[in-house]
């Protein structure tokens, strides 16, 4: 299989958490954008909730025709060094004109996603690859990214339910943690992994390396075995 070689880079609190708000008032958070340059991937891939705080514009996309688009496919729009990469099953964010963009955007959607939703994206010259019958086929979506966008090195900068899902299809090369020395504390905050089913077995890391920085925040870095 070819594919991009896939890192988690996420930063936490002591206690695990990756709430944005609270991990933005750790003295480390700078920190976080220096490890994640020293990672050399170009390409990082978040998840709907998170590009909906943090990315789209406001309001949701409103097909006037359901009818799915019901076959793999992809468009590509740019030749870049890497691409802001978006997975977002149903095709529900809206975005602004992405030509010309350095890191333009590019949205993975299943192939349940309205067509009206694909042709909505080729208008504001943004790149999309449907791939997977009723779910994203995120491995799918991998070769693709290699063999038809050139994407080699990628981060996954999303929330708990994207990591956890490229966690489970095994296509995580490597995971990075930058911890912050803060405690978050508070109940039902997100962390780094979470929902997977309880007949999962453990995934076993292999420690690779180790970084202290002047802010207190330590970054881990970890080989999937």
């Amino acid at each position: 299989m070819k594919k991009p070689y896939i890192i988690c880079h996420m930063m936490t609190s002591v206690d695990g958490r990756i709430d944005c708000a609270m991990t933005s008032q750790l003295e480390g958070v700078s920190d976080y954008y220096a490890t994640l340059a020293a990672l050399d991937t170009p390409t990082t891939v978040s998840g709907r909730v998170t590009a909906e705080l943090e990315m789209s514009e406001p309001g949701f996309f409103e097909a006037k025709d359901s009818t799915p688009y019901g076959k793999e496919g992809f468009s590509k729009k740019a030749d870049a060094k890497g691409y802001e990469i978006v997975v977002d099953t149903h095709g529900k964010l809206l975005w602004p004109n992405a030509r010309g963009m350095e890191k333009p955007y590019l949205i993975i959607t299943s192939e349940q996603v309205p067509k009206e939703y694909l042709d909505y994206l080729d208008g504001q010259e943004i790149s999309w690859i449907a791939c997977g019958s009723e779910k994203i086929n995120l491995v799918r979506a991998s070769e693709i990214l290699a063999e038809k966008f050139g994407v080699e090195r990628m981060s996954i900068v999303g929330g708990p339910a994207i990591n956890t899902a490229f966690l489970n299809d095994g296509l995580l090369d490597e995971i990075s943690i930058l911890i912050g020395a803060g405690i978050d504390g508070r109940q039902e905050m997100p962390s780094v992994f979470d929902g997977r089913n309880m007949d999962y077995p453990l995934t076993q890391l292999a420690l690779s390396d180790v970084q202290k920085f002047d802010s207190g925040a330590v970054w881990l870095r970890y080989k999937t075995e």
